[in-house]
């Protein structure tokens, strides 16, 4: 089957599975609602075509293997707009191939757009547990003052993004900074660590940097 959100496809091999438990996704389940106080996920009619934006998702474990096959649950399709999530609103991403433009997932809801791009992210190293991707005009817009990372000029969710992603990797201060930033995405931001704390801190705190960056203009 093809997903589409806006422009985005991939292949993905769908089951649908029960939930998991809550207590297995409380810790995603609170940084996920952090990042919606701070507007860092969410949904705007006026913005990104009406799209819920932004998505966080947690690896569930550190086995290297050569296949993708590193699962981690990340939030569904188009929950961005949702204040709160429940089990239902996450899915498990089994295997990722992102440079096939495939992968497969099973739970109660279709995966993000973003699981491609969330799965090139923990292809890049085993100790890499947590992602957070989301809408930051704030640091998107002073991504060159703050030295954050960019990806070229490439679609969000695809094959190309996820080269990108490695470029970075390998090219830039990326593994020292923890962020990259998605020129051909519009506001889109990644952060990512080992825990929770580092990838969600990590993205709270350049969007202070950046507040200031703001008030200095003004």
């Amino acid at each position: 089957m093809t997903i589409q959100e806006g422009v985005v496809k991939y292949q993905c091999e769908y089951t649908p599975a029960p939930a998991l438990p809550a207590a297995q996704i409380s810790e995603l389940n609170a940084w996920r609602k952090l990042m919606v106080l701070a507007r860092l996920i969410g949904q705007n009619p006026d913005l990104y075509g009406g799209y819920g934006y932004g998505n966080i998702s947690h690896r569930l474990d550190t086995i290297v293997r050569a296949d993708g096959r590193h699962p981690f649950v990340i939030t569904g399709t188009q929950t961005g707009g949702k204040a709160e999530l429940t089990p239902d609103d996450y899915v498990v991403v089994t295997a990722c191939h992102p440079e096939e433009n495939w992968l497969a997932a099973q739970g109660p809801v279709k995966p993000s757009s973003e699981a491609l791009t969330h799965g090139a992210v923990y292809a890049l190293d085993s100790q890499i547990l947590w992602v957070v991707h989301a809408h930051s005009p704030e640091i998107w817009h002073n991504a060159e003052a703050l030295g954050v990372p960019m990806t070229a000029n490439v679609p969000y969710g695809t094959p190309e993004m996820a080269a990108e992603v490695r470029r970075l990797y390998a090219e830039s201060d990326l593994p020292q900074k923890h962020i990259f930033g998605m020129a051909g995405h519009e506001d889109g931001i990644v952060t990512y660590g080992h825990t929770a704390e580092e990838a969600g801190f990590t993205m709270l705190s350049y969007l202070v940097r950046a507040l200031q960056i703001s008030e200095r203009k003004n």
